[in-house]
């Protein structure tokens, strides 16, 4: 099986157009009771690509990543991730992934080289190679200076770095990031956005959830919407975008906020200036995609 190749949006070039897949989803369902987690949800991400999971809380994108990481079982479906499938070789999965999960679940006792040490003893690296990884990576992520110190030391943004760095120790070629800036500042979100962008130039395939419509418009070259477990929209950030419309007209009203859509900016604004009240006309962005097909606005965006 095989993508065809996204735009590289940020630098405006070209790859091959076809990429071999390297994780799929076909009809899978994930129950929990009564609750129908993630609904015949069929999705192919590409070797090479960035692509995000965007979605409400509990819409079912955590799940995906758990079964896809062999850590839950779907109801039915099949799961394969670099061409082997995720229920009748696990073990051979798990050599050839790396994961940052949401929650911190590093040795806080422990410093980070310590942790990164704990790491490379689980994978079986040799030992003169293990020492060399774990300062290559300790530079990568820019904790050297403060690679000796107990993770409880550490703050948000350090202990996300060292996850990844963590996650990279075994040179796995795909990255699965359960929202990997949650909770961060700004500017050491950007920091983490550098890393992934790094990682993905050379050649790590990268599978994350967010709920930061930033970050999925500036990181990833294809957007998957989940929205009550099943994939609604699957695009670009551009292809998204333009299914709306490429200018936005935005009022308030009685009712709240409406929005009409426009190929051009010349047809919002002579929407706008049909009108008596204030209109704002401005580019399209993802948020309005999301809102559009779910109701939700991002700010009620939150882990699922």
């Amino acid at each position: 099986m095989a993508v065809k190749r996204p735009v590289e949006e940020r630098t405006g070039t070209f790859a091959p157009e076809y990429l071999p897949a390297v994780i799929e989803l076909r009809n899978v369902v994930k129950h929990y009771g009564k609750i129908k987690a993630v609904d015949g949800v069929s999705l192919l991400v590409g070797q090479g690509e960035i692509f995000g999971l965007l979605g409400p809380n509990g819409a079912g994108k955590t799940t995906m990543i758990r079964m896809l990481i062999t850590l839950t079982r779907p109801t039915a479906g099949e799961l394969y991730v670099a061409g082997y499938s995720v229920a009748g070789r696990p073990v051979e999965v798990k050599r050839r992934i790396g994961v940052v999960p949401q929650q911190n679940n590093l040795e806080r006792e422990l410093t980070g080289r310590q942790n990164l040490l704990l790491h490379a003893l689980l994978h079986k690296i040799p030992g003169p190679e293990r020492t060399r990884r774990i300062e290559e990576l300790l530079a990568y992520v820019g904790l050297q200076a403060r690679a000796d110190e107990q993770i409880q030391r550490y703050s948000g943004g350090m202990a996300r770095r060292l996850l990844i760095a963590r996650a990279m120790l075994h040179r796995p070629p795909i990255l699965f990031m359960d929202e990997p800036t949650i909770g961060l500042d700004p500017q050491t979100r950007r920091k983490i956005w550098d890393l992934i962008q790094l990682m993905n130039r050379e050649g790590v395939t990268v599978l994350l959830t967010t709920h930061y419509i930033e970050e999925a418009e500036s990181l990833c070259h294809r957007v998957g919407i989940v929205d009550y477990g099943r994939l609604i929209a699957l695009g670009t950030p551009a292809e998204l975008k333009a299914s709306l419309g490429e200018v936005c007209a935005e009022f308030l009203g009685s009712g709240g906020t409406s929005r009409r859509f426009f190929p051009t900016r010349a047809g919002a604004k002579e929407y706008a200036q049909n009108r008596d009240d204030d209109v704002t006309v401005r580019r399209t962005n993802l948020e309005d995609v999301f809102v559009e097909l779910t109701g939700r606005e991002a700010r009620e965006l939150s882990s699922g």
